[in-house]
């Protein structure tokens, strides 16, 4: 079914499938962290507890913070989130201001029902509209939906910028894409330091 974004003043994303009627499934909202309020907020990080099984850390939580949120909610509550977080990457020489995807996950009991998709969607206009191109790190779970949704695998090698200089990131490779495709392979995408899991 194909479905076109609709997006109101408030931030709230609806839906309208090609024939023109409204799409009855949960409602997807972008908010930034400072918007979110502090019961949306643990709402959100109990989701992604459990969805990662007790990994997701603190410092996992911090890396999804203090950018833009889509988050989908049911009767249930919060049914599905994903954020993208601004970062600095270098490569070839230049400086790109980059939308990062953090803290994707969907509620057990909305698996396959499109969810992810939806969060992405919301996601992936974000990165279109106000960042230099989307990058991110999957999971082997999560890589199909990547892919699928025309994200590719950063072909070329991969290092962060610590305080004594750049750090090789060869476990990284293979497994973070970015969209879409740019740059040279021949040069590394060198990302700004962070604590914790640097990509």
């Amino acid at each position: 079914m194909g479905v076109t974004l609709l997006r109101t003043r408030a931030g709230r994303i609806g839906t309208r499938t090609q024939n023109g009627s409204e799409y009855r499934g949960p409602v997807i909202t972008t908010v930034h962290t400072s918007a979110l309020s502090s019961t949306e907020l643990t709402g959100i990080r109990a989701l992604l507890n459990t969805a990662f099984d007790g990994g997701f850390s603190d410092a996992d939580w911090d890396h999804g913070l203090g950018g833009m949120h889509a988050v989908i909610r049911d009767e249930a509550g919060i049914a599905a989130h994903g954020s993208v977080i601004q970062r600095r990457v270098l490569h070839a020489g230049r400086s790109y201001r980059v939308g990062y995807v953090e803290a994707v996950a969907v509620r057990a009991d909305r698996h396959r029902q499109g969810l992810g998709g939806r969060v992405m969607e919301a996601l992936e206009h974000v990165i279109d509209s106000a960042y230099e191109f989307g990058a991110l790190s999957a999971s082997e779970e999560g890589a199909g939906l990547y892919a699928g949704r025309g994200w590719q695998v950063w072909p070329g090698r991969l290092g962060a910028l610590g305080a004594d200089g750049v750090v090789p990131l060869p476990e990284e490779e293979g497994a973070t894409y970015v969209r879409p495709l740019v740059g040279d392979p021949a040069h590394p995408l060198l990302f700004d330091w962070r604590d914790g899991d640097v990509l």
